[in-house]
């Protein structure tokens, strides 16, 4: 995709999703660019990179990693994560110069794969783990491809409030509220294992693996922050395995045990998989779920992006599901819809 073209779309996603600050900062890259500016020389050789390698976030997130770090306090003074107050003029300014004075280490910074962890997603994940262990209650082993730091393995460490009904521990620091409109069963849920992969995991109990998390989180969205930097507390005290391992040679080691259901999940990891990769995947789950029985059943639980038509225009949209496929009988379902950070959740069932 054009290199313009993919931060222009990516500043439209950030307004809609509700990140003003990064909206306007993506579009005044692109101004900069067409102009010859900085940016030229901070983005040379991405032009013509696929929409979801994220090049506009990756470099977003250089720079907020280096404001969340105080490396860059002149910065930090329009930066709300690090207690600052956006301005378009002065802002700008102030972002131009760190992508001067900061050239060679902002493009060093922009080579590493995206490592988003949003904790927003969970409501998805144990919303459809509840649903699951209704209709198959047994204790789960939570398999996470795509996890990143893991956060999400510790979906059921959270609280989720809706329709004045609580779920999870009522001391966690991590609370959404509303967590969801539309029916979640109240089942006792029992996670015996959560294990995890990804071809770059972060280790959120380390200074650094914190602040890189931390960076990919805009800096605008408070509440985003806060539930991160909860869940970064939670995961001190709740053990996850995140093993540096690509998806189909961690689902390839995978076998279903007795006495447990097994669940595999991901969410908006799809899009980075090469499409040999989701076939793999796909056949693999189609194998394990061959095997599956009552009492050794396996499930796969997904948030992703399927793409939509748009009546009014006629023309192709996104509409994040939360899938549901439990072998056996093997049959799909579509349990709801989401937000692509976990907002506006709402059950269909």
């Amino acid at each position: 995709m054009d290199l313009v073209e993919a931060l222009q779309r990516q500043a439209t996603a950030c307004e809609d999703l509700g990140s003003p600050m990064y909206a306007e900062l993506l579009r005044l890259l692109v101004d900069d660019y067409e102009v010859g500016g900085v940016t030229v020389r901070v983005l040379d050789g991405y032009d013509g990179r696929s929409f979801g390698e994220a090049i506009g976030l990756r470099l977003l997130a250089a720079v907020h990693g280096l404001v969340l770090s105080g490396t860059a306090p002149e910065l930090a003074a329009f930066y709300p994560s690090t207690g600052g107050a956006w301005d378009p003029v002065l802002g700008w300014e102030a972002f131009e110069q760190v992508l001067q004075s900061r050239l060679g280490e902002v493009r060093s910074l922009l080579t590493q794969p995206p490592q988003t962890n949003e904790v927003g997603r969970s409501a998805a994940l144990y919303g459809g783990l509840l649903h699951l262990v209704s209709a198959v209650p047994l204790p789960v082993r939570l398999f996470e491809i795509g996890a990143s730091g893991g956060l999400n393995l510790r979906a059921d460490q959270y609280r989720y409030v809706a329709d004045g009904t609580s779920y999870g521990p009522a001391d966690s620091p991590v609370v959404f509220d509303p967590a969801w409109t539309g029916h979640v069963p109240s089942v006792d849920l029992r996670i015996a294992e959560r294990v995890g992969c990804d071809i770059a995991p972060v280790d959120p109990l380390t200074p650094n693996g914190a602040l890189t998390l931390t960076s990919y989180v805009w800096p605008d969205m408070t509440d985003r922050l806060a539930r991160l930097r909860g869940a970064l507390a939670i995961a001190h005290d709740v053990p996850a395995d995140v093993r540096p391992e690509d998806a189909v040679s961690f689902l390839q080691g995978l076998e279903l045990s007795e006495g447990h259901v097994t669940v595999v999940w991901h969410s908006i990891m799809w899009q980075y998989l090469r499409r040999p990769d989701r076939a793999a995947i796909d056949a693999r789950l189609a194998e394990l779920g061959a095997q599956a029985t009552a009492t050794a059943p396996l499930a796969h639980l997904s948030l992703e992006p399927h793409r939509t038509l748009t009546h009014d225009h006629g023309t192709d949209g996104y509409e994040y599901r939360i899938n549901l496929q439990t072998w056996p009988p093997g049959k799909p379902s579509t349990l709801g819809t989401s937000a692509p950070h976990g907002q506006d959740l709402t059950w269909l069932t």
